[in-house]
């Protein structure tokens, strides 16, 4: 496997989705989100640096990360954002390249990265960059309705993430997904032949 296509998109745009569609066609998929969540469950890795970097308030009665609890820290302290992206980013990291190196039999790998335009560390394991994409009172409209978050909490989310102008500059290719599934599913199946002739 040579190809990495780095999969990005603001919260609520579709991203898993997408992910999805590409495994059904055979791509490896390494979810970013995925790794964090197992970092930060009861027993994960991260937890001991966690409770010693911010205090039991941030650790659930379960032993997992207390996710409200440092969303409402985060949304409130921007230095707690960067101390908590400096404990877990070099976690994430090493083990979604252990996941890439693991992948070598699939014919391409979807990193699914959502905050990728922010993180060069992330950016320089991909060779290209997919933005899935939709407007903003679509996102707005599917988190709300998925999380059962406040529309201003989900609002701040958006806010912090890349703006969508910056996210499309920076694409070498875009999905769009405003339609429904078969839309969504004929444009993943476009980029597949495409992903598949690039590594030939």
């Amino acid at each position: 496997m040579s190809l990495v296509v780095g999969l990005t998109g603001g919260i609520g745009s579709g991203k898993s989705t997408v992910a999805d569609l590409f495994a059904s066609h055979g791509a490896a998929i390494i979810d970013t989100d995925a790794i964090s969540h197992r970092l930060t469950q009861s027993g994960g890795i991260a937890i001991p640096s966690i409770r010693a970097g911010f205090g039991e308030r941030y650790i659930g009665d379960d032993g997992a990360l207390n996710r409200s609890e440092m969303r409402a820290l985060v949304f409130s302290d921007p230095t707690a954002k960067s101390r908590l992206e400096q404990l877990l980013h070099p976690l994430i990291l090493s083990l979604a390249e252990s996941e890439l190196s693991q992948a070598s039999a699939a014919p391409y790998a979807i990193l699914v990265v959502p905050l990728l335009p922010q993180a060069p560390a992330f950016r320089r394991l991909v060779q290209r960059l997919l933005v899935v994409d939709c407007d903003e009172a679509t996102q707005l409209g599917r988190v709300v309705r998925r999380s059962g978050l406040p529309e201003a909490e989900v609002r701040a989310i958006i806010a912090m993430q890349t703006p969508r102008t910056e996210r499309l500059a920076l694409a070498d290719d875009i999905i769009r997904n405003d339609g429904d599934l078969e839309g969504l599913a004929e444009q993943v199946a476009a980029l597949h032949r495409s992903y598949m002739q690039n590594n030939d």
